[in-house]
C-alpha cells in the first residue's frame, strides 16, 4: 500500500487500500455544531442570477410548467452547447452549462437520462 503525503492528516487504514467511502468517514469526520456565521453573504452576479431564475420560474409557470423543451436532440452529455441563466451577461456565472442550451429548456430523455 502507498501512502500518499497527501494524506498525512486523514486516518483510517482500508479506505487507502480499496474504495471504502464508509472507513474514510467514520475515521475522519468531525460534526460541526457551531452556527452560520462562518457563511458568507451573497454576491451581487448571485443576487443578478437568482433574480433571473426567479423570473423564468414565473414565466415556466404561466405556460403551465414547462417553459421550452427539446423535442428534436436526445439528451447526451455532449449534446447541447453551454446554456446560461443570463445571456446578457455571461460573465455573472461562474459555472457554465446547464443541462441544455437554454434555461429551464427541457431535455428529451428517451432512455432515462445516465
Amino acid at each position: 500500500m502507498k501512502d500518499f503525503e497527501q494524506w498525512g492528516s486523514f486516518q483510517g487504514r482500508l479506505w487507502k487500500e480499496e474504495v471504502n467511502v464508509r472507513d474514510f468517514i467514520q475515521n475522519n469526520y468531525t460534526e460541526y455544531t457551531g452556527d452560520e456565521s462562518f457563511l458568507e453573504g451573497t454576491t451581487e452576479a448571485t443576487d443578478k442570477l437568482w433574480g433571473k431564475l426567479q423570473e423564468l420560474f414565473k414565466e415556466a409557470r404561466a405556460k403551465g410548467g414547462v417553459l421550452d423543451m427539446d423535442t428534436e436532440i436526445v439528451s447526451t452529455i455532449t449534446s447541447h452547447a453551454p446554456g446560461y441563466l443570463c445571456e446578457e451577461d455571461k460573465t455573472l456565472e461562474k459555472i457554465v452549462g446547464l443541462q441544455t442550451d437554454k434555461p429551464l429548456k427541457r431535455a428529451f430523455m428517451p432512455f432515462g437520462g445516465i
